[in-house]
């Protein structure tokens, strides 16, 4: 990882937590201190502070393999029969287990909830048709079984799966409504984050979105979005490219975009519709789900501001 001219200046562990977002500041701090984070070939301390052009290489001791465990925590079912399941994700819960995140997830309580599905889909992951960030909340599709799993996978690559987001925003976007067609690949210097990225050296990526609300004071705005692709970290990494990040979002904020007064515990996005066929009866099934209250308390601080101008 190179380090850019707009972090120079950071410390060492910061910089690490921010661009390494799935491992906890600890569990750095442990690794400079066994000598296994090295800056431009030389190991450095915690404190340390980067310069623009450094070359920053962390050595990860492999994975340890491990056995995904069902755990009885509590889940949100909005719909569920024989052969489908969707639950609604809170904001904070990971998905599936990954690095620094080996308990606690999602996929544990669908496994404790549905055990059929340990046969369904990849072996950490039972029945997930497809993912939210840890800080996202919202609808999330699960299937039961592996006819189920082939049919809704199937409907996502098609792209008749719709999915509707909706967002908080920093700034005010010049128009109401727009599209966003623009190729999502790895960061050419981060290979944690995702960045838009020439035409060739990506995967297409193509987002729809409508002004709700604006804030031009503060300024920010709430968004309408939906997916018409199904790229990682989609929704933040366009938006954070046209200039405004979802707030919440410390790793594709830039550095320029100032915090802003409130806290949306988590990131300021909420899937909100979620579309379907189902793939043994064979009819279309849409299912929404209202804002959660971290995100109405944000709007209703933002409103207190300022008298929102309808879009």
């Amino acid at each position: 990882m190179i380090v850019s001219a707009a972090d120079a200046g950071q410390r060492l562990d910061r910089w690490l937590a921010r661009h390494l977002p799935d491992r906890s500041r600890v569990r750095l701090q442990a690794l400079i201190e066994a000598g296994r984070v090295t800056v431009s070939g030389q190991p450095r301390k915690a404190a340390y502070r980067v310069r623009a052009g450094e070359r920053v290489a962390v050595e990860l001791p492999p994975p340890e393999v491990q056995e995904l465990r069902p755990e009885a925590l509590p889940l949100e079912v909005i719909y569920e029969d024989d052969a489908v399941m969707v639950v609604n994700k809170p904001a904070g819960m990971v998905v599936h287990p990954g690095a620094g995140q080996a308990t606690g997830t999602l996929a544990a309580a669908v496994l404790a909830r549905a055990p059929e599905t340990a046969t369904v889909g990849g072996q950490r992951r039972p029945g997930i048709v497809h993912r939210l960030d840890k800080g996202t909340s919202g609808l999330l599709l699960i299937a039961r079984t592996r006819l189920a799993y082939d049919s809704l996978v199937s409907q996502l690559a098609a792209r008749t799966v719709s999915r509707r987001y909706l967002a908080v925003v920093y700034g005010v976007p010049a128009r109401s409504e727009g599209v966003i067609d623009a190729p999502i690949g790895r960061h050419p210097r981060d290979r944690v984050r995702m960045a838009v990225r020439p035409v060739g050296q990506g995967k297409r990526a193509v987002t729809r979105y409508r002004v709700l609300e604006r804030f031009p004071a503060v300024p920010a705005a709430y968004l309408e979005v939906r997916l018409e692709t199904g790229r990682t970290h989609q929704i933040r990494v366009h938006l954070a490219a046209q200039g405004h990040p979802v707030l919440g979002d410390g790793v594709y904020r830039p550095r320029s975009v100032p915090l802003p007064d409130a806290d949306p515990q988590g990131l300021a996005l909420h899937a909100a519709e979620l579309g379907f066929v189902h793939p043994v009866t064979g009819k279309r099934i849409t299912l929404a789900v209202s804002l959660p209250q971290r995100m109405e308390r944000l709007l209703s601080h933002l409103r207190d501001i300022q008298k929102p101008v309808r879009a």
